[in-house]
């Protein structure tokens, strides 16, 4: 097998490896990076321009796993994709929201290359896209290869799964985004045991090692006193949340604290994509049973919108709970709009509940201490950190010892590294390096072919 990397620069962002078996041609995933604008923050697909494409095969529905999906279907006009029959009911909305968000910076920020494709785009791409569901085995033919693909629930997120491809007697496992352990919406990664070749692994939590006490149960029990108190001393708690997953989680565990009488009552605020991502939850758990979600959830909590207009720098003193979109608190998007009114009142507290990149300006918040001053740049904004700021441990991701234990026991000849910091691979590097004496580590670089 050979294996390139086209993220660009490595890290968390335009997730896409192109994977030569044989005579066949693969893409796994094909990402935005979160942080870039524009053509740099698609995977560099001119390395695989002019090359046949046989299939392309995508792992979940987050942005930087397939935000330029349509780019390089464009690009490849008859490649069918495929994916679980969950990610099919989500992965047009997400699309379609992906190109309006590109329209309107296109017009704010005045960014040239944008929209890096249209809605028309998205519907001439849907037909070639297919859903096929957790554990049945698919066969692609090329002119002188075949493949075998089973596609495993991977937790993380509706739809999420590990890829398994067998080829001339070889196994290779890709994780993708990975979760071992259950959410309140959806059971934990349920990954086949036993021998790999090839292992293409996760390394997102790489440099976060999971503190004693700090379980997913305290820590939601530590969430909701933490908005308790806040509520309580007349402020406001924002929890900057990803549309698709996070928000949905969310939503659960604050019903189920409302139900049980654990949660001070107060307004709750949602809104935008990550509240009708909830409809699609809800049909994926009518529709697959590979979730755990009810829409009725929203109309229970008697969740209120978010204002249509948020002013930069103003505290909305509503005493409620905001559970809005972006994770990482990204320039522009609602999160970041609140927070650059709500941080300068002690009142009022930051809670982020999943993975930050420390160049964004959530991580750059997570990082800073109080009473410094802080800079909301596009919102024109600077104030002292005055509001109380936490993480609270409810990642997305399997911890790093779940990871490497889950490499080790696959035996496997080759543990490619991916989706993580230079920091996170290391560590990864230099643990499977010391338990797996016979496997080789590979930690690839951008861009250049490796066979493994």
């Amino acid at each position: 097998m050979k294996l390139t990397d086209l993220n660009r620069d490595g890290g968390i962002g335009a997730n896409s490896l192109f994977v030569q078996l044989g005579d066949l041609n693969i893409l796994v995933d094909c990402g935005l990076h979160p942080k870039k604008v524009g053509r740099a923050a698609t995977p560099d697909l001119a390395h695989i321009r002019g090359t046949r494409l046989d299939l392309i095969i995508i792992t979940h529905c987050h942005l930087d796993h397939i935000g330029s999906l349509p780019v390089v279907m464009r690009d490849h006009p008859d490649t069918p994709v495929i994916m679980t029959t969950s990610s099919r009911l989500l992965i047009e909305r997400m699309l379609h929201n992906s190109a309006n968000v590109m329209l309107r910076q296109k017009q704010e920020e005045n960014i040239p290359d944008y929209p890096l494709f249209t809605h028309d785009d998205i519907e001439r791409c849907a037909p070639r896209i297919s859903g096929l569901p957790f554990g049945h085995a698919k066969h692609f033919r090329g002119a002188r290869d075949q493949i075998e693909i089973i596609l495993h629930p991977a937790g993380h997120v509706f739809g999420a799964a590990g890829v398994e491809i067998r080829h001339k007697g070889r196994a290779i496992f890709f994780t993708g985004d990975v979760l071992f352990e259950n959410l309140r919406t959806l059971a934990g990664a349920k990954f086949p045991a036993g021998h790999f070749d090839t292992l293409i692994l996760e390394t997102t939590r790489g440099t976060s090692e999971r503190p004693a006490g700090k379980e997913r149960v305290h820590e939601i029990a530590r969430l909701i006193t933490a908005i308790n108190d806040t509520i309580a001393r007349g402020g406001s708690f924002l929890i900057p949340v990803f549309a698709l997953g996070r928000m949905q989680e969310m939503l659960a565990v604050l019903h189920d604290a409302r139900r049980f009488g654990r949660l001070k009552p107060c307004p709750i605020i949602a809104a935008g994509l990550g509240i009708d991502i909830s409809d699609y939850a809800d049909a994926i758990t009518r529709k697959t049973g590979h979730a755990s979600f009810s829409k009725s959830i929203i109309k229970e909590l008697k969740v209120k919108p978010t204002p249509r207009k948020i002013e930069p720098g103003i505290d909305l003193k509503q005493k409620a709970i905001y559970l809005v979109s972006s994770g990482m608190m990204v320039e522009r998007t609602p999160s970041y709009m609140l927070a650059s009114g709500l941080v300068g009142h002690a009142r009022n507290a930051i809670g982020f509940v999943g993975y930050c990149d420390p160049d964004t300006p959530g991580g750059q918040l997570l990082a800073a201490k109080p009473g410094d001053d802080f800079v909301f740049q596009t919102a024109d904004v600077k104030t002292k950190i005055k509001a109380t700021v936490e993480r609270f441990e409810l990642s997305g991701h399997a911890d790093r010892e779940e990871l490497a234990e889950f490499a080790v026991q696959t035996g496997a000849r080759c543990v490619v590294l991916t989706h993580g910091e230079p920091d996170a691979r290391a560590w990864f590097t230099q643990q499977l390096g010391a338990q797996m004496a016979d496997t080789r580590v590979l930690d690839p670089v951008p861009l250049k072919t490796y066979t493994v």
